[in-house]
C-alpha cells in the first residue's frame, strides 16, 4: 500500500530532512502538516535530526500563519498510533491555527481528545 504522504507535491516549507503542506481536509483556515521525508510510521521512531528539522519547519510554519492568517493561538499535535486516532502512518505534526470564536469554549484545547476530560 503506497503512502500518499511519501507522494506528496504540493510543498509549502521544508528544508534537508522535512517539509510542510497544507492539510486537504483543514480543521480551521491556515492547517499545516509537517512530516519527515524519510517514511516513518511514529514519532519515537524519528532520528533526533529528524524531530530538530521538524520542529524547525513548525516554527517557520507558526511564522507563516502569524502573516497570512493572523491567527489568536495555535493547537500542535501527533496522533500516534491507531488507538490515537492516527490513520495515516507517516509521522505528521498538526499545526492548527485557532481563532477566538471557532468553538464556543475552548478551555482544555488538546484534552479534548476525550470530550469529556476536556473541561476540569
Amino acid at each position: 500500500m503506497s503512502c500518499i504522504f511519501c507522494t506528496i507535491n504540493e510543498i509549502t516549507l521544508e528544508n534537508n530532512l522535512a517539509m510542510a503542506f497544507f492539510d486537504k481536509f483543514p480543521v480551521t483556515n491556515g492547517h499545516l502538516l509537517i512530516i519527515p521525508k524519510r517514511h516513518v510510521e511514529h514519532y519515537f521512531d524519528l532520528t533526533s535530526e529528524e524531530k530538530q528539522a521538524m520542529d524547525d519547519l513548525l516554527l517557520q510554519g507558526k511564522e507563516l500563519l502569524d502573516h497570512q492568517f493572523n491567527p489568536d493561538g495555535y493547537n500542535i499535535g501527533i496522533n500516534n498510533g491507531e488507538a490515537a486516532g492516527q490513520t495515516i502512518f507517516h509521522v505528521h505534526v498538526h499545526l492548527i491555527p485557532r481563532y477566538k470564536g471557532d468553538m464556543t469554549e475552548p478551555r482544555g484545547g488538546v484534552r479534548g481528545v476525550i470530550p469529556e476530560k476536556r473541561i476540569y
